[in-house]
């Protein structure tokens, strides 16, 4: 009887560990090759500083563009299950914003895919570009920061 009393503990603390370890499915650095766009984000509550606007505090992430500084700052990231989150965007000036919901594909890669108002743009040759209302990310990092 004794033997089953310490079996049974040392499985539920296993069990106990096992459930403990945080997830990270929409915690990291994501990176589009083709549009060498990037999105760093923390859904979970401690969100990221997104360079240059440290003024905002702490927000959900954001969404930027390899060869430009402006930035594309989720504004609220509300997770939707295991692999969905509804997020609002807003640009670095604050004139333009935009529903999006980012899924985690069976794969491992992440679609972003922009719904209600404005387009996602970013600086090219000095030209703004619109990107493609989904975009495919590949996660490169945990950590909400580039690598």
């Amino acid at each position: 009887m004794r033997n089953l009393f310490i079996s049974l503990l040392v499985f539920s603390m296993s069990f106990m560990s096992i459930s403990a370890q945080e997830d990270s499915t929409f915690r990291g650095y994501l990176y589009n090759e083709e549009y060498q766009v990037f999105l760093c984000m923390d859904f979970y509550g401690e969100g990221v500083a997104a360079p240059a606007m440290e003024l905002l505090g702490l927000v959900p992430g954001y969404l930027g563009y390899d060869n430009d500084p402006r930035l594309w700052i989720v504004a609220s990231a509300e997770i939707k299950g295991k692999k969905k989150a509804d997020l609002e965007i807003v640009n670095d000036y604050g004139s333009e914003d935009l529903i999006a919901t980012l899924v985690c594909n069976a794969d491992g890669t992440y679609t972003l895919s922009q719904g209600k108002g404005s387009r996602l743009k970013i600086v090219v040759d000095r030209k703004w570009k619109k990107l493609p209302n989904d975009m495919t990310f590949v996660k490169l990092s945990d950590k909400a920061v580039k690598p």
